[in-house]
């Protein structure tokens, strides 16, 4: 199965709630008028969408068919799909990593599969020919190093990790230091899960990026904010509240198989102005891909 199909398999439920709500829009209407804007507005924001996002959409989409003189329901579906292409695609989705060695900070919250992800980055940079080296800088559950060992040895990458609950900052530095003693090309940096309204969490996060920033002043750096994408509208206060305390560059979005809140995607992206920059759609190591917005978009419509 290519990752299209997997995407359009993962965004299924998404697809099935977004779909039948439009849908039926179209079939209780019979022309395009402001009844019909107000009611798709209606449905783009109980899609998770956001109310500020739907509504530029919806005005947008108003200008376009004046201008355009869309009256046509197909025409429209295809000019809505245009218009959350448009704000899905911001920015260049690539990750920056042209030094040597550059290094990649991965934060979000408990359980969104940061881990995971990590696995799988280190896995698409290692069939690059890169080299890679792992921190494990959670330092608070034994678990957390047990797991990103796994996930490394399956990549190739090597890991640096200590003793459970010594200073997360402390295993970044040890990280840095092999790092550049290998020759290695890569740093990943594993963070604990921490829940954005616990400043001693907020306050350690802070504590590592100096470390690094001082540490490789000239490298290139991406910090990745890894959302679940079953949060759902709860994912645009989870990224401002980052934003406030991360240079975050991208977002690594997982689990939107088995969800129908798919098209918070778009008010993530519209309201923070950060590209996703990779989405994952299954357990698999391969399966984690850059974020394409013209496949996320017909995926779901």
């Amino acid at each position: 199965m290519g990752f299209f199909d997997k995407l359009k398999s993962g965004l299924n439920k998404t697809k099935e709630s977004f779909n039948d709500k439009i849908n039926n829009v179209f079939s209780n209407f019979r022309k395009v008028d402001e009844d019909f804007l107000d009611e798709l507005e209606e449905i783009l924001i109980l899609s998770d969408i956001g109310i500020e996002t739907s509504t530029k959409i919806i005005s947008s989409l108003r200008d376009r068919m004046k201008k355009e003189k869309i009256e046509d329901a197909e025409e429209v579906k295809m000019a809505l799909r245009e218009e959350m292409k448009k704000i899905l695609d911001i920015q260049d989705k690539e990750l920056h990593l042209n030094t040597k060695p550059s290094v990649i900070l991965v934060i979000g919250v408990n359980g969104v599969g940061k881990t995971t992800s990590i696995g799988k980055i280190a896995n698409r940079l290692a069939k690059d020919g890169k080299k890679v080296v792992v921190a494990a800088a959670d330092t608070f559950r034994a678990a957390a190093v047990e797991q990103l060992e796994i996930w490394a040895n399956r990549a190739g990458a090597k890991i640096v990790k200590r003793e459970e609950g010594v200073d997360p900052a402390s295993v970044v530095y040890d990280a840095m230091k092999q790092t550049k003693e290998t020759n290695a090309d890569v740093l990943i940096v594993d963070t604990a899960g921490r829940l954005h309204n616990k400043k001693y969490l907020m306050d350690e996060l802070n504590k590592i990026q100096k470390v690094i920033n001082k540490e490789m002043p000239e490298a290139d750096k991406e910090v990745l904010l890894v959302i679940d994408g079953a949060t759902g509208q709860n994912a645009i206060a989870q990224v401002q509240a980052f934003k406030k305390e991360a240079d975050i560059t991208g977002i690594i979005l997982t689990k939107l198989d088995g969800t129908a809140k798919g098209g918070a995607v778009i008010g993530i992206v519209e309201e923070n102005q950060i590209p996703i920059k990779f989405i994952g759609i299954g357990e698999q190591i391969d399966d984690m891909e850059i974020f394409n917005a013209e496949d996320f978009v017909k995926a779901i419509i």
